[in-house]
């Protein structure tokens, strides 16, 4: 039986979680990652070496590697100290060295993905470095990943620089070629939406037969999608792209102990409203269940059944 190919766009923590889940079935796995990163290690190696950021890369490699839990360890160690290396982590260090001798962010990606035995393949977006700008519902524009949630305003539309951005032809290939498409989990507007902004890559989500889910995020996200219902995150990818790109929306359905509430209220988190009439509205099926698992007063999707949930439809 031929294997299912999946695609799955996104970047930050959620991506890798799914991601881990997703290679213990035997489907055929791409991830496409976001580069619009411009905080912390990345953004140091970015601006000084001009490469795309590499950290949402990075841990989208070791989420999809086979190696000694050491191994790991090491490609995600970051340095406390010394002059220069200091907030660099040894994985980021390979990936832009990688980029040096290959002359190219992708094949530098690729070679890397050989040495970490990663099952599929893992795309940049972009091959080369983006700029997310935001303009906010009082008409300012704030320039910046890192910079657009610190706003505390509320979002009217990001966009990206420089404007002749190229997509990735292989990643374009990869959506094209897929039986689901998954967009998410990750923060809507600085780690789902950039990618879907790089030219091409929406249409051909749009153009393809695949059956195309957003896995939406448990809780708000301040600065970001304070007050949205899941709709809403539908409705902003609609208002990006021009079209939904969404068949169905896998959310949790189950409610949130008053614990965690309680540690998500301290960063002006709530659950996120499932207003199932009007996703239906807009042409889009949910999916509900008990999709998440509490640990230390965190929420984190349940990997293995959101990817059940992904594989079943």
């Amino acid at each position: 039986m031929k294997k299912k190919k999946v695609v799955v766009i996104g970047g930050g923590t959620g991506l890798s979680v799914l991601l881990r889940g997703l290679k213990t079935f035997p489907v055929d796995i791409s991830a496409i990652v976001t580069v619009a990163d411009d905080g912390g290690s990345s953004g140091r190696l970015r601006k000084e070496l001009d490469i795309p950021p590499p950290g949402d890369v990075r841990n989208v490699l070791i989420a999809l590697s086979e190696v000694e839990p050491l191994v790991e360890e090491l490609f995600q160690h970051r340095f406390s100290n010394g002059n220069g290396l200091s907030g660099h982590s040894l994985g980021n260090l390979l990936l832009a060295g990688m980029t040096s001798i290959t002359g190219d962010f992708s094949r530098g990606i690729t070679e890397l993905s050989k040495v970490l035995n990663v099952r599929g393949n893992v795309y940049p977006a972009a091959n080369s470095s983006i700029v997310l700008h935001a303009e906010m519902e009082d008409g300012t524009i704030v320039t910046g990943e890192s910079l657009i949630p610190l706003e505390q305003k509320k979002i009217k539309r990001v966009f990206l620089t420089p404007e002749d951005i190229s997509p990735l032809q292989s990643a374009i290939r990869a959506i094209e070629e897929a039986d689901i498409i998954v967009l998410g989990p990750g923060s809507l507007y600085t780690s789902v939406i950039p990618n879907l902004l790089v030219p091409g890559v929406a249409l051909a989500i749009e153009q393809s037969e695949a059956r195309k889910v957003y896995i939406c995020n448990v809780m708000t996200q301040s600065g970001e999608t304070d007050g949205y219902t899941a709709g809403d995150h539908i409705q902003a990818i609609s208002d990006h792209c021009g079209s939904t790109l969404v068949d169905e929306i896998v959310v949790h359905g189950a409610p949130v102990s008053a614990k965690v509430r309680e540690r998500y209220a301290s960063e002006g988190a709530v659950p996120v409203v499932v207003d199932v009439n009007r996703i239906n509205s807009m042409g889009v099926s949910v999916v509900l269940d008990h999709y998440v698992i509490e640990r230390e007063n965190m929420l984190r999707h349940d990997a293995l059944k959101v990817s059940k949930a992904i594989l079943r439809m």
